[in-house]
């Protein structure tokens, strides 16, 4: 069945790096577009990136510039590398297939001193 499960999440202090990692199962892959999505306490769940399977992406504008999206199609793995993180980052991470409707567990992100 289609699954994709998140890691790569912690504790980080403003201005510090983490990379998330999404392994997914049970779709096509190379040919599939995926997601990274966040949801912080108290706010609805938000696209933050996309790449599509020739690797096109796309950012929203509150990681534009900080965050890289990118795809092992081999490993059948997404990345989020993630820069100069701020303490607004804080959120729940996940990935997906926009065009799914599972969703997996997520990675906590925290950034914090």
């Amino acid at each position: 069945q289609v699954q994709f499960v998140e890691s790569g999440g912690g504790l980080v202090q403003p201005g510090g790096s983490l990379r998330l990692s999404c392994a997914a199962s049970g779709i096509i892959f190379r040919f599939s577009t995926m997601a990274w999505y966040r949801q912080a306490p108290g706010k609805q769940r938000e696209l933050v990136a996309i790449v599509t399977p020739d690797g096109n992406t796309n950012y929203s504008d509150s990681v534009k510039g900080r965050f890289t999206i990118s795809r092992d199609n081999a490993k059948n793995t997404v990345f989020l590398q993630m820069d100069s993180l701020k303490p607004e980052d804080t959120a729940v991470y996940y990935c997906k297939r926009p065009s799914s409707s599972v969703w997996g567990q997520g990675t906590q992100v925290t950034v914090s001193l």
